[in-house]
This record gives C-alpha cells, structure tokens and sequence, in this order.
C-alpha cells in the first residue's frame, strides 16, 4: 500500500478504540491498538521507520476490529499477536495470552485459570493479573469448595482426594456433598466472577475479624491480603456495562447491507450483562420475497387453509417486493424479514432494541402481541449497545458459517456432516479406533461409534481397517447414521491414503482430508496446505480432531484396563486393584519396577499385597 492509499482506508475507519491488522493475502503482517483507530491507522501514511514503511508496503489491506474500551483494545490486541504470530511485532518469547477463568460445562463443574478454556465452558476474562486470579480462584475454592481436578480423576475414585482432606475441595466425586448443594455453590462462584463482589468478600471480610479476635493474626494477615485481591478483581478489564438489577432478556439487533449482502448483529443481554453476540447473513436481494411470505402468515395469524389461495396470497406480496425495489434492500427491510424469520423459532426476550423502525409494521405490532417490547433508543446504555451492534453488522468476514467456509476451501459442497477418525493403541496392544459426529458445527454425541481392532503396530493398517469397517456398514445399509459430507482422518498423507484406500475398496464415495498434528497442516488428495492459524474452519477441524483422538484414547484406555496380565494372577491383586496399578504405572513393567512406597500409596494395595507383588513380579 501507498501513502494515498493508507489515507483513503484510514478515512473510513471509525474514531472508535480498536484493534487494526496490516494484512497481505492470507497473512497477518502487524497487529496494533489504538485510542482512536482512524487517527492511529493515518499515522502509517508517513511511517518514521524503514522498518514499518517496508511493512506498509508489502500490506494489501488494513483489517479492523471495535472494542468497547481501551482496555480491550490491549487484551485483545496481545491475543491476536499470540494467535497470528505477525512478523512485524515484537513478541514474548512465552508467547502466552492473558488468563481467563472457566467453569466447565460439566454435570459437576470445575473451575480453573487457563488461557485455552474448554468447549462449552462459561470464561470470564481475560484478566491482566494473573496472580491475583490465582488468589481470587484459591479463595473461591476455600469458600466453596468447589473441584479443580480433571475429568480423568474425578471420574471412577473410591475416596476422596487430597483436595477434600485441605478442605478445598467437597468431594462430590464420592458422593460427599448432594448435587443440588454443589449446584448452589457454582452458583455463588459465578455471581462473584458476574460482578457480585459481596459473595466472596463479606465472608472473608467476617472470617478475618473472627481471626483478629482469637488473636489469630497471622491468619487474619492472609485473609486481609486475599479480602484486598477480591475487592480489586472486578477493577481489571473486561465488559463491565450492568445493571444488576434489570432481571430482563435483552436483544439488540443492527443491520448493514452491501450489494446483495446483509448482515444483522445480534447483542443479547441478561440481567444487564452481555453474555452472547452472533452475527446473521441473508441474500438482501431476496428479503422481499421472504419477507412478504412471512408478513402475511404473521397479519393473518392462522393457517391458511387454501394451499392455492395461499401461492397467489405470496405471489402477490412477492410482487409488491422484488429485488428491483430500492426498498427491499436497506437495513429497515433486513430487520423486518429477520424478526419474522428469526423469533418465529425462538422464545422471545423481553425486549428488542433496533438501530432502526423496521419497514414492516405487522412484524412490530406481531412482537409487541406476544409481549415483546420493540423500541429504536436515542439515548444512554441502550443506545451504545444499539451502535455496538452497528458496528459488528458492518464488520466484514466470513467468519460467521465455517462449515460453509470449509466446503469452500475445499471445493465441496457444504459439509455439515463431518465424521471424523483415529486410531489409538500401547505398542500394537489394545489398538482400538473412534468415530466421531459433528453436525453443523456441533458434536453429535450420539453419533459417536468405537471399534477394537486387530493387534498390530502399524499405524496405516489400523486407519484402513477402521474406515473399511464404516465403508462396508454404510454401503450394505446397516449403518443407522446418514452419510457424513466429508471424513476427516487424524495423521498426516500415509493414514489419508489408508483411509482412501479402504474407500476405494468398498466403493463409498466420500469426500476425505486428513490434518496432522504437528503443523496443523491439512492434508488433501490434490496436496498438503497450511492454513491461516485463524482460520475458522482450521478451527473446526481441529476441534473434530481432537474430539475423535480423545475418544479413542478414553476408549483404548477402558480396553487396555480389561486385558488380562500377569497382574492377575498375584493373590489380593483383584480387577479394581490391577486398575489402578495399570493406570498409576502404566504397564506391568512399570509395576514391577515401583518402589515399596510406591506400590503401598496405590488405593487398595496394602503391606502385605505390596510384598507379594514384588516377589511374583
């Protein structure tokens, strides 16, 4: 890019904080933030560096992003740079992103700090400090009680872990504390994180008072310390605009039409806090069409019960709307057809804000029958979410539908259905495969399938016989699932030719790439590809990637457990015990080189089964 035509992008970018991204082709050469992202960005007309004006020149275009404060502007901005890894920024060498807090999405939630927060947890964040989240998470677990451990070990204990006897932990996992009490104590921990400070301070602030009085004072020292870290938490960054006590379910919409592109935004809020943003495409040229159908089922209000009479009723309207109308392409169009469309599926909130009146005043009066109160603020808190959703409805990017933008990147059709594979084993032993479902972007648990296969050490043959064995289910018709639109295989080109193989063999015809670990490299027949980091189908590969290889180890470590040993002939050594031995050590060789104290910390092994473990094995 030129001088001129960094002025001439920087001339229609917004005065608002953000964050801007000098970007050529697919790759992301600078991140920055600015206070005021048009005055920043002007600024590289005249860059004062050869290396920044070498940097502008190789850009093609300037990418943008509004936050709603400076302080995001920062968060966001060294997340990017961890993500994207720019050239032309300085890094950490940690290269670490700033820590979020997540309760999990778990029927016995855990709470945890981390910079990578699970799918379908509840994050709050990000937070500058992160030693003070450490303490504001340690007092959280003090208080409540509430689980930090994994999955892996919270599921199947005998008794109660460490956690439970330093009184940090109530122990659900073996029944300690009922669901419902556990439930109740998520439940304050999450009004704390939501902006509740006295759930967590005012029962510190008594214990210390208590530990003044007893004359504890070195306690009462960290509880002062740690009261201090509770009070301060909610000063640090993040979208603090709430009312705590609006109750109320919010929607705010926004749309933005370019050619025959629409976008609507949508903010939704409750109890006063932002908790969901989405955005919407729509053909804009067909809006009229649509729109006109849905009017006239939302005015009439029953069913029509003259299938021909109801053709004419929409011809009509259609007519009345067709794309060469001016009007059925501006954003007071969009948002009637997307409140037609949109809330006919929904449960309505209790409130809609609009950036604009819609055009079509049945769909109004349609929102406002069913209790919905429909109002274009001019002033105050609304109105600077209704101009937040503005400004994400004239965002550009296709970042809204992956699924779509994989089948693009691919040169397929859009593969909502996607299946995907992996193959795990210990040294050619308990070789078992995992299947996988997501559909629309979504795991389908209940496509989820798993087979044992044959022993060997070959990683190749492993794959071909797994995806033999789903070809030849699906082409005799005795696979109840539909046909997946892509098969996506765990490893690099030698298990995406198995897979093609096996494929070949049996005749089904399914599209099928592969991603390999190491470089996140997305491995197709035609070649081998690096995608964007960013990218948001690369993300919904991996995260089909990385739910089939969790499952086949889950599943091969169930069947590794079941394999008979020499363990089972040691007398005491019953099938719970070998368990245990067999997930604390490994293997049986790692038993037989465990130590006394060893073997006599494991759950169920005593002075006497140690000896005899030691001397069968």
């Amino acid at each position: 890019m030129d001088a001129d035509a960094v002025r001439e992008r920087a001339a229609d970018l917004p005065t608002d904080p953000g964050v801007y991204q000098f970007r050529t082709g697919e790759t992301t050469l600078y991140v920055g933030k600015a206070v005021d992202l048009r005055d920043r960005v002007r600024s590289y007309a005249d860059p004062r560096s050869g290396r920044i004006r070498g940097m502008v020149g190789r850009a093609d275009r300037i990418e943008f992003a509004v936050t709603d404060t400076e302080t995001q502007a920062l968060l966001l901005e060294a997340n990017l740079i961890k993500r994207l890894r720019p050239r032309y920024n300085v890094r950490l060498k940690d290269d670490k992103s700033y820590p979020l807090v997540a309760i999990t999405d778990h029927p016995v939630p855990r709470i945890e700090v981390t910079r990578d927060p699970e799918e379908g947890a509840v994050a709050y964040g990000p937070f500058t400090d992160k030693g003070r989240v450490d303490a504001v998470v340690k007092a959280i677990r003090d208080e409540y009680r509430l689980r930090g451990c994994s999955d892996h070990k919270y599921a199947n204990r005998d008794r109660p872990c460490l956690d439970y006897e330093m009184g940090i932990c109530s122990a659900p996992c073996t029944g300690e504390i009922d669901p419902e009490s556990y439930a109740e104590d998520v439940a304050a921990a999450r009004r704390f994180f939501e902006g509740e400070t006295g759930v967590l301070a005012d029962p510190l602030r008594r214990r210390m008072e208590a530990a003044a009085e007893n004359a504890e004072f070195e306690r009462a020292a960290n509880l002062r310390d740690r009261l201090e870290a509770v009070e301060a938490f909610h000063g640090e960054g993040g979208e603090a605009v709430s009312d705590r006590t609006d109750d109320r379910t919010v929607d705010v919409l926004a749309a933005a039409v370019e050619g025959d592109t629409a976008r609507v935004a949508r903010l939704h809020s409750e109890r006063g806090q932002l908790v969901d943003r989405s955005r919407h495409q729509l053909d804009a040229a067909a809006v009229g069409d649509d729109d006109g159908v849905v009017d006239g089922e939302a005015a009439d209000g029953e069913a029509a019960d003259d299938e021909a009479a109801d053709d004419e009723a929409a011809d009509g309207e259609a007519d009345e709307n067709t794309p060469a109308d001016p009007d059925a392409n501006t954003p007071a169009a969009v948002l009637s057809a997307f409140l037609a469309q949109y809330y006919a599926e929904r449960e309505f909130p209790d409130a809609v804000l609009l950036a604009e009146r819609p055009s079509d005043p049945d769909v109004v009066a349609w929102l406002e029958a069913e209790g919905v109160s429909v109002r274009v603020p001019g002033a105050g808190r609304e109105a600077k979410l209704v101009e937040l959703a503005l400004k994400n409805a004239r965002k550009r990017g296709g970042r809204d539908d992956p699924v779509g933008a994989l089948g693009d990147r691919l040169g397929i059709d859009r593969p909502a259905r996607i299946e995907g594979f992996d193959v795990s084993h210990a040294q050619g032993t308990a070789v078992v495969g995992s299947d996988v479902c997501f559909v629309d972007g979504s795991a389908e648990t209940s496509d989820y399938r798993r087979k044992k296969l044959t022993d060997r050490n070959d990683d190749y043959a492993n794959m071909r016989e797994l995806v033999r064995w789903r070809a030849e289910r699906a082409v005799a018709g005795e696979d109840d699932r539909p046909d997946p639109d892509l098969l996506l295989i765990d490893g690099g080109e030698g298990q995406l030719g198995a897979a093609r193989d096996a494929l070949a063999e049996t005749g089904w015809d399914v599209p099928v790439v592969a991603l390999a670990k190491a470089e996140e490299l997305v491995v197709t027949p035609t070649g081998t590809r690096k995608w964007p980091d960013d990218a948001p189908e690369l993300h919904l590969l991996q995260r089909v990637r990385d739910e089939a290889h969790r499952f086949a180890v889950s599943y091969h470590q169930t069947v590794r457990d079941e394999v008979a040993t020499v363990l089972d002939d040691v007398p005491g050594v019953g099938p719970q015990t070998r368990r245990r031995l067999l997930r604390r050590f490994g293997s049986v060789e790692n038993v037989r080189e465990a130590s006394y104290d060893d073997l006599t910390d494991v759950d169920g092994v005593g002075e006497a089964t140690a000896e005899t473990l030691r001397e069968r094995l």
